[in-house]
């Protein structure tokens, strides 16, 4: 029989993969920043039309006539467009070279976003920056950086080499914790997107207090969101530490200890970031550190869900978990 070396094409093909993803996963999160940095620029509608820019194609546009705010909104659509071709490359590469079902239809499903995320882009423009279609537009975004996050995790050799969750004294109850600290973490974005797109910014111009005081009036939309999405804050920074130190200090949960600790940088980083947009008055540098924090937690705080999904098997109650980590003592 043939023995093929190290290095066959299949093999090279499957490392070469996991080096797009890493990228593709990567530039995701640029492009979100790259759109935070539009809003924040106030640069939304500089490009009145799509597909085309100013009638030409956007391709083709002449980069001497790259001015003002078409730098910002011209320069997304480019960087868009790069993150969709480089999702068909993973998406056809996903198929050629892994056999998991649901990896599969994973990068199917996410290119189908990618390409909706586009459309949303342009009626956005079209529309000429709706609520409802820019929340959405920005949510979109965020839901394909966790698919693009999934797949670059999926395709690293130590999540294939692993077949089995290996057996822990964590009890399931942590488990659901991180799995609320996800979803409260979406939820907690989507409340600084409808935020920002109602420009509700200014409607709270202190901080800690809100509007001197510890609970603001609520005279208009803008306070009462904007105090919700403080609010947000607090407890999501809460769900964040919890989870945190309970898995630094499991010795067991080894793969989860990195993901945990930057959670808890970033969600550090991200409330004083929130804190400086406040006290800069929606400074533009700031604004936009916000809205890429906001998605680079978001991405740890899964990638801490999804790696205890697939590397752990957690314990069904306190009491099966005691009797594992008695039964490891006593080994």
């Amino acid at each position: 029989m043939t023995q093929f070396p190290t290095g066959t094409p299949s093999t090279t093909a499957q490392r070469w993969l996991h080096r797009i993803a890493i990228v593709l996963a990567v530039g995701t999160v640029l492009l979100i920043a790259k759109g935070g940095l539009v809003h924040s620029a106030g640069a939304g509608l500089s490009v009145p039309d799509w597909p085309t820019t100013y009638g030409e194609n956007m391709f083709t546009f002449p980069v001497e006539k790259w001015t003002g705010g078409i730098v910002y909104e011209h320069g997304h659509r480019l960087l868009a467009s790069g993150i969709g071709m480089l999702m068909i490359v993973v998406a056809v590469m996903v198929w050629m070279v892994d056999r998991r079902r649901w990896l599969r239809w994973l990068s199917i499903a996410a290119l189908g976003a990618v390409i909706v995320q586009g459309v949303l882009g342009g009626i956005t423009v079209l529309m000429q920056l709706p609520t409802a279609v820019s929340v959405s537009h920005a949510m979109l975004a965020q839901s394909f950086m966790i698919a693009t996050m999934l797949i670059a995790a999926a395709t690293a050799r130590g999540w294939k080499q692993t077949k089995l969750p290996a057996p822990v004294s964590a009890d399931r109850g942590l488990q659901k914790l991180l799995l609320a600290t996800v979803v409260f973490t979406f939820v907690q974005i989507l409340l600084g997107a409808i935020t920002r797109h109602t420009y509700s910014g200014p409607a709270i111009i202190d901080f800690p207090l809100n509007n001197g005081k510890v609970i603001p009036d609520f005279v208009n939309f803008g306070v009462a969101i904007q105090f919700a999405h403080r609010v947000g804050a607090m407890i999501l920074s809460v769900l964040i530490f919890v989870q945190g130190i309970r898995i630094l200090r499991n010795r067991e949960l080894a793969v989860l200890r990195t993901p945990a600790l930057l959670a808890m940088i970033m969600v550090t980083v991200q409330f004083l970031l929130g804190a400086t947009v406040i006290w800069t008055r929606e400074a533009i540098v700031p604004n936009t550190l916000h809205v890429m924090g906001g998605a680079m937690t978001f991405a740890v705080v899964f990638l801490t869900y999804a790696r205890s999904v697939h590397f752990y098997r957690f314990s069904a109650s306190r009491e099966s978990a005691e009797h594992i980590q008695f039964q490891g003592i006593k080994a």
